[in-house]
């Protein structure tokens, strides 16, 4: 059963809607690793400063696509389920939703 006490806090012991695309995840989390490294590198070599500014853009947007699709998975799984069950799951899951999404708005 979900905890809905502290919907910052929402932990569930079933699948994530993540489950099914984990190893495409974590293949691009390890590129985007792979982007944070060479930006490292790059300071380390005294590049450019426009040139690593180019670099933390991209790295920012893999980011944030990396993001929308984990919150689409999140809204395809985790809140039609919650929909499919009704009552106050539901409402949580859309306050953790809507939560979720004015942080991505934020950044």
């Amino acid at each position: 059963m979900t905890d809905t006490t502290d919907v910052g806090n929402v932990t569930d012991a079933g699948v994530h809607g993540y489950h099914k695309q984990k190893d495409e995840h974590l293949k691009r989390l390890r590129r985007i690793e792979g982007q944070i490294r060479g930006l490292q590198r790059m300071v380390d070599e005294d590049v450019y400063c426009i040139d690593i500014l180019t670099q933390v853009s991209a790295s920012t947007k893999a980011l944030q696509s990396f993001a929308l699709q984990l919150l689409e998975e999140h809204l395809r799984h985790c809140v039609a389920d919650a929909a499919l069950k009704g009552g106050d799951e539901i409402d949580a899951k859309v306050k953790e939703a809507t939560q979720a999404i004015a942080r991505m708005m934020r950044t």
